[in-house]
C-alpha cells in the first residue's frame, strides 16, 4: 500500500473513533434509540478492528498461510456452508448435551449440599481439585470411555461445567441473610417453602452467572475433546485436520464460526438471565 492508501486508512478509523465518542457521550440512553446504540459501539470498534486486520495483512503482504484476511475467511465461510455446519452440528450435540448434564448436575448437588451440611465440607473442595485438571488431560480418558462419538464430548463438557455450576449455585443459596431465614421460621415455614419463596430467588443471580461462565467453559471442553478423537466431523476435527493441510482459510472460518456460536449460546443465557431477574439491581437502571 502507498503512502497516500495508509493515511486514508488512518483518516477512516480516526473518523470512526469520533463517531464511537459522539454515540458514546451524547447518544440516546433509553428507549429502543439507546439499544440500538449499544449495540452499535461494539459493532463500530468490530469493524474498525476487522478493517485494520484486512488493511495490515494485504498492505505488508503476509501471507495468507500465516494470517488470512477477513475478506478470505469470509470467501471461505460463504464457499463451504455445507461442512461448517455439519461441524457445527456435530458440535452441538456434544455441547448441548454435556451442558444440561453438567449445569443441571451442579445445581441439584447444590440443593443436596444445602439440605446435607456435611456434603459442603467434604465435596466442595473437590472442586478447587477437579476444576484444574487439564481438558487435554480429561479428553482421551473420555474418548476411551465412551467411544469417538458425541458422548464422549458431552462428558467432557459435563466434567468441565459441573463443578462451577456447583459452586455458583451453592453461593446463591447462602447469599440470604440470616435475618431473611429468622424471618421465614418466624412464620414457621418449611424447608420447601422457604426454598421456593425466598432461597432460590435470592440464588438466581448467581445461578445465571454460573450457566454463562459455564457456555464458554462448554464450548472449549467440546472443540478441544474433538482433537482426540471423533467420526471426521465437528469444529475440533476441522482445525486439527486443515492445520497439517496448510488450509489457514478454512482453520480461521470454523473458528469464526465457534467464537460466533458461542457468542449466541452467551447471549441467549444473558436474555434469558435479563427476564428472570428484572427485579434485580443490576437491571433497574437499564430499563426503559
Amino acid at each position: 500500500m502507498t503512502a497516500p492508501q495508509w493515511c486514508g486508512c488512518a483518516a477512516l478509523w480516526l473518523g470512526a473513533w469520533a463517531l464511537v465518542e459522539f454515540i458514546v457521550r451524547r447518544g440516546p440512553r433509553r428507549g429502543w434509540a439507546g439499544r440500538a446504540a449499544a449495540v452499535a459501539v461494539p459493532a463500530i470498534f468490530g469493524a474498525t478492528l476487522l478493517f485494520w486486520w484486512e488493511a495490515i495483512v494485504r498492505g505488508l503482504g503476509v501471507p495468507a498461510v500465516i494470517l488470512p484476511p477477513p475478506s478470505a475467511i469470509a470467501a471461505r465461510i460463504a464457499a463451504s456452508p455445507g461442512l461448517l455446519a455439519a461441524d457445527f452440528a456435530q458440535t452441538m450435540k456434544g455441547l448441548a448435551a454435556g451442558y444440561i448434564a453438567g449445569c443441571g448436575g451442579g445445581a441439584l448437588v447444590a440443593l443436596a449440599i444445602d439440605r446435607v451440611p456435611f456434603l459442603q465440607r467434604g465435596l466442595l473442595p473437590l472442586g478447587t481439585f477437579a476444576s484444574a485438571l487439564p481438558v487435554v488431560g480429561v479428553a482421551p480418558i473420555m474418548v476411551m470411555w465412551f467411544g469417538f462419538d458425541w458422548p464422549s464430548k458431552a462428558a467432557v463438557v459435563a466434567a468441565m461445567t459441573f463443578f462451577p455450576m456447583l459452586v455458583n449455585c451453592d453461593a446463591g443459596l447462602r447469599a440470604t441473610t440470616a435475618l431473611d431465614r429468622d424471618l421465614m421460621s418466624t412464620w414457621a415455614a418449611p424447608y420447601g417453602m422457604a426454598l421456593r419463596k425466598m432461597r432460590l430467588p435470592a440464588a438466581l443471580p448467581f445461578v445465571f452467572n454460573g450457566l454463562k461462565l459455564c457456555t464458554t467453559l462448554a464450548l472449549i471442553g467440546a472443540v478441544v475433546a474433538e482433537f482426540f478423537g471423533t467420526p471426521i466431523v465437528g469444529m475440533g476435527f476441522r482445525i486439527n485436520a486443515e492445520v497439517g493441510r496448510m488450509n489457514i482459510d478454512t482453520v480461521w472460518a470454523t473458528i469464526t464460526v465457534a467464537a460466533l456460536s458461542g457468542t449466541l449460546l452467551y447471549g441467549l443465557v444473558a436474555l434469558v438471565e435479563r427476564r428472570a431477574t428484572f427485579w434485580h439491581p443490576s437491571f433497574r437502571g437499564r430499563r426503559s
